[in-house]
This record gives C-alpha cells, sequence and structure tokens, in this order.
C-alpha cells in the first residue's frame, strides 16, 4: 500500500474513490453497505456499469485482506443480478484491472451489464494465440509453480 494512508482509516488523501467514500466527490450511489460501495462509472461502456469499491483502501485484489473476498464478491453477485434483472441485460461482464489500465488505483469490480448484439466482442484488446504448444506448456508449468509458491508461504 501506498505512504498516502491516514492513520487507522486506511484511506488515500489521493484517491478519487477514497473521496466519493468520505463524501467529498458526488457519485452516482447504487449500492451501499458497511464493507463496500458501488456507483455508476462516469464512463460507462453501457449505461448500469457499475464500480464496486472496498470502503478502505487497497489498491489491487492481491491487496485485499482475504475475510474481505467473499463478503465484497457476494455484493459483487447481488450487483450483477440487480443489473441483469433491474435493465433486463442478457448477462453481465464482470472485470478488475490490477496496475495497467486501473485508471484509479484503489481495487474495484466493474460490472457492465450486456445484451445480446451489444457490439462488445470478447474482451476489449487484441486477442493472441500462443506461438507453439511449447509456450503454452511453458506458462502454465511458470503460473502452476508460482501458485504453489505464495500458498506454500
Amino acid at each position: 500500500m501506498s505512504d498516502a494512508h491516514i492513520g487507522e482509516t486506511n484511506t488515500s488523501n489521493t484517491c478519487a474513490f477514497c473521496a466519493i467514500i468520505r463524501g467529498e466527490e458526488r457519485a452516482d450511489t447504487v449500492f451501499e453497505d458497511d464493507i463496500s460501495l458501488a456507483f455508476l462509472d462516469r464512463r460507462p461502456l453501457f449505461p448500469g456499469h457499475c464500480l464496486l469499491v472496498p470502503k478502505v483502501h487497497y489498491e489491487t485484489l492481491a491487496d485485499l485482506p482475504a475475510p474481505l473476498v467473499g463478503p465484497l464478491f457476494q455484493n459483487a453477485q447481488l450487483l450483477e443480478r440487480a443489473i441483469e434483472e433491474g435493465l433486463q441485460a442478457d448477462g453481465t461482464f464482470v472485470a478488475i484491472n490490477n496496475r495497467v489500465s486501473q485508471s484509479v488505483p484503489h481495487m474495484h469490480i466493474h460490472l457492465v451489464p450486456r445484451h445480446k448484439k451489444d457490439g462488445l466482442k470478447g474482451f476489449f484488446w487484441p486477442r493472441q494465440r500462443y506461438k507453439d504448444e511449447a509456450a503454452l506448456l511453458q506458462i502454465q508449468e511458470t503460473l502452476r509453480s508460482a501458485v504453489n509458491r505464495i500458498r506454500s508461504r
């Protein structure tokens, strides 16, 4: 976490989402509980695109303490259901950026309503195949090893 945190409140002086959580900046809130806040994205992919943020400042998903993961994602499930039901969406796109493409360094979950033939194709960036089977297997083994190292800590 950055040095910008303030005492026990664990917020950042420079974080736009922390300012929203503190009530210093306007947001179009759609949900709030003790641990999180959800509001409409100001530059939505589609109307109803929400951002769900923990009220405590954590920069990435990896920084989020394990006891908050379940409750935060239960709130994401609730919002996903509300988007589909309330907006008659055919589905949702749920995403988290960590560092790269993370315009605000405060962990947040994007919940985007989807409709068949809405023009959004797959991911938002060009997709590519692995060079060959050996390259795929090397990446697979590298990730498996990293998972095992992290789990054994």
